[in-house]
């Protein structure tokens, strides 16, 4: 699998500044050694050098190469799975706990962008509709449910006549509009993240790569091209880009790709997305989208997963586009990018102690702008020995992929295929 998916992503171009970070050069010690420099990496970096704590962080490519700084940028509401969902399955109690948690995250995230300066273009609403009329009732009882039982008044149902007219398309046959969350460019939140953490006192160094992790006697060692860091704790951090650096993880954690392609602004005159909201759709294959602070449409998701890289993001993107507004068919794609995202089975995070004084975290599943980056958090206030509420995700029950490792992604492959579909038919 080639690490870096093809294609420069619009946040790349757009970025005005991207300090790089020197690679490891020699054999080092630290507090705690972190392995992989995305949004739970370098956000858990920032916390505990702010902390006093003596912290390396290694990253095998650049900061935000993977889906950190590639995705599609919304930061959604609650866990992966809507909270009556949660609550079937682990109860009323746990499931509350766990949305507070996420709101917690949401609010931890724009607040630490606001007081470190980070401009992370933060744009307010995201609509979730319904690709089949069978899904409007849920929806509908979702609006009803997060106001009554989860004290959430921010989400409102919409009929089909609403949803068309806030989307500019008549594709879609309701769904709920939520005005308690929005979305953001991921990658300028990765770069003043690690801004933040190296002014903090974080040692921070990208083009270094993992190449093995140990623990024994109390000691966690991390071997590199370039020498061994050995530390009392670390922090396993790259999701969907572990490779075979640590089987646990691999075994529980799948990457999975994710294409995107941006056009050029629409104008304001433009009747798609005139609120310049984020809208993810009900399919499994999820579709998601969103115009920026300067009226691009950013469109993300693949109708068929293929084995290996796609060297033509931009007509999968485009025909995509095409299903939901029709006028757009000739649209031109100025970016096409992809990336991997790590999903579980049960698309919750997986969070786990992997081996003595060494915590693996991934596999957020397509939600993870908002909990990757407060299980960084969580993981500082762990090591300052606070564990209670990194235990809330580390009690989520994960079963490893089947197949093992010669067949767990064939399967995969074909049961995405069944599900697009499903999705479509």
């Amino acid at each position: 699998m080639n690490p870096i998916s093809p294609g420069l992503s619009l946040y790349e171009a757009s970025l005005a500044e991207r300090p790089d970070y020197p690679a490891l050069d020699g054999d080092g010690q630290a507090d705690v050694v972190v392995i992989g420099g995305g949004f739970t990496g370098l956000s858990a970096a920032a916390h505990l050098a702010a902390a006093g704590v003596d912290v390396v962080l290694i990253e095998a490519h650049r900061f935000g190469d993977g889906a950190s700084g590639r995705n599609g940028g919304q930061l959604n509401t609650g866990q992966r799975a809507w909270a009556e969902e949660t609550e079937a399955e682990l109860g009323f109690t746990r499931a509350k706990a766990l949305f507070d948690l996420a709101e917690e995250a949401k609010a931890h995230l724009l607040g630490f962008a606001d007081r470190h300066g980070i401009d992370i273009e933060f744009m307010p609403g995201q609509m979730s509709v319904a690709h089949k009329p069978r899904y409007v009732k849920a929806y509908r009882a979702h609006a009803e449910i997060m106001a009554s039982r989860y004290s959430y008044p921010h989400i409102a149902f919409m009929d089909a006549k609403e949803t068309a007219e806030r989307l500019g398309s008549g594709r879609f046959f309701g769904g709920v509009r939520d005005t308690g969350t929005g979305h953001i460019n991921p990658l300028k939140l990765v770069v003043g993240t690690a801004r933040v953490a190296a002014a903090a006192g974080a040692k921070l160094h990208e083009n270094t790569k993992a190449t093995g992790i140990s623990s024994q006697n109390g000691k966690v060692m991390v071997t590199t091209p370039k020498g061994t860091i050995t530390a009392d704790k670390a922090l396993v951090a790259v999701n969907a880009y572990g490779g075979n650096l640590e089987p646990v993880s691999a075994a529980h954690v799948m990457p999975i790709g994710s294409f995107i392609g941006a056009t050029p602004p629409l104008g304001a005159d433009s009747p798609v997305l005139p609120g310049f909201e984020s809208v993810d759709d009900s399919r499994f294959v999820v579709r998601y989208f969103r115009r920026d602070r300067e009226g691009r449409l950013l469109f993300g998701g693949r109708e068929i997963y293929a084995p290996g890289d796609p060297q033509d993001i931009h007509i999968h993107i485009r025909r995509q586009i095409a299903e939901i507004y029709p006028a757009l068919k000739d649209v031109e794609i100025t970016h096409a990018w992809g990336g991997y995202v790590g999903i579980t089975l049960p698309r919750t995070p997986f969070v786990r102690e992997v081996m003595s004084n060494v915590i693996s975290a991934g596999g957020y599943s397509g939600h993870g702008v908002m909990l990757s980056n407060f299980v960084g958090l969580l993981y500082a206030e762990t090591v300052a020995g606070n564990r209670d509420r990194l235990r809330l995700f580390e009690e989520f029950k994960i079963p490893p992929f089947p197949g093992g490792r010669r067949l767990r992604a064939p399967l995969l492959f074909l049961a995405l295929n069944w599900f697009a579909l499903r999705d479509r038919f």
